[in-house]
């Protein structure tokens, strides 16, 4: 039985490029919720494929990692070179509210719950090539970075893989962003809302972790900070400064390093280092 009321997709005979737009009535959000999904050439002659669910930032929505960040070409080009396995890869938007969600639980509908349960769900029900047994990987961009962080932490045991670009790394953070008053967030049973509370608290659990920053990003101090905190509780992850700022540009360039990193981990034989 379906999760969803109802489930609109696109017609592959106007998609382009490897993409496909799904509409789903979303339990979590008590709404429609979208999303855009990469499937790699071949995909229906596939099972099994793993599936990265990769977060957007403030401001943004499903659409912006495919043609803001060219996030489908990126990949498939990366597939073609032999550079990694084929990959689904899932660009939800955040369930637009106002600026930003945060990917929290509020009020009145759970922005989290929709990128754990509800994102997988769609897309499993939709593409033969993901199936319950894929294995499941999340990143993000700046409030996307807060999500991956946070949620494939406090869910570490249904992701194999966290990987997070210029992160927010508490939400306070979303100050920067936002125009309104943190106050207008009607923030229901949230949890903890800094990332190193999730990643402490799931540490033993934790998956193989990974975050950069540029080196003039305005969130550059809080993820050096965020490093330095899971170094002196020695929670085994990789940090990395590169040149750039907080913009497009960065993030298109450092997917790779995601991309790379969830490759590595999908085909690691035994216990995958961390």
């Amino acid at each position: 039985m379906s999760r969803f009321r109802t489930t609109e997709v696109s017609d592959p005979a106007y998609e382009h490029e490897n993409l496909r737009f799904v509409t789903v009535k979303s339990p979590a959000l008590k709404g429609r919720g979208d999303l855009s999904v990469f499937l790699p050439n071949g995909w229906k002659d596939m099972q099994d494929l793993p599936m990265l669910t990769l977060l957007h930032g403030v401001y943004g929505s499903h659409w912006v990692w495919p043609f803001k960040g060219g996030a489908h070409r990126t990949a498939q080009a990366m597939i073609d070179a032999g550079e990694i396995q084929p990959i689904v890869i899932a660009m939800p938007s955040d369930g637009l509210w106002s600026e930003g969600s945060a990917y929290l639980v509020h009020e009145t509908a759970d922005y989290e719950s929709w990128i754990v349960d509800d994102v997988p769900a769609a897309v499993i029900e939709n593409f033969s090539a993901v199936s319950p047994r894929s294995n499941r990987f999340i990143a993000g961009l700046s409030m996307g970075g807060y999500g991956a962080l946070r949620l494939g932490a406090k869910y570490s045991k249904q992701f194999m893989g966290i990987s997070a670009h210029s992160s927010i790394t508490d939400f306070p953070q979303m100050a920067k962003f936002v125009t309104g008053p943190l106050t207008d967030y009607p923030l229901g049973q949230t949890g903890m809302l800094p990332a190193f509370d999730s990643l402490r608290e799931n540490a033993e659990s934790l998956p193989p972790l990974r975050f950069d920053c540029g080196n003039r990003d305005l969130l550059i101090e809080e993820n050096r900070q965020l490093h330095r905190d899971l170094n002196e509780a020695e929670i085994v992850h990789t940090f990395e400064e590169f040149e750039g700022e907080h913009e497009w540009p960065y993030w298109i360039q450092h997917l790779r390093d995601s991309l790379l990193f969830f490759d590595r981990v999908a085909s690691c034989a035994g216990p995958c280092p961390k």
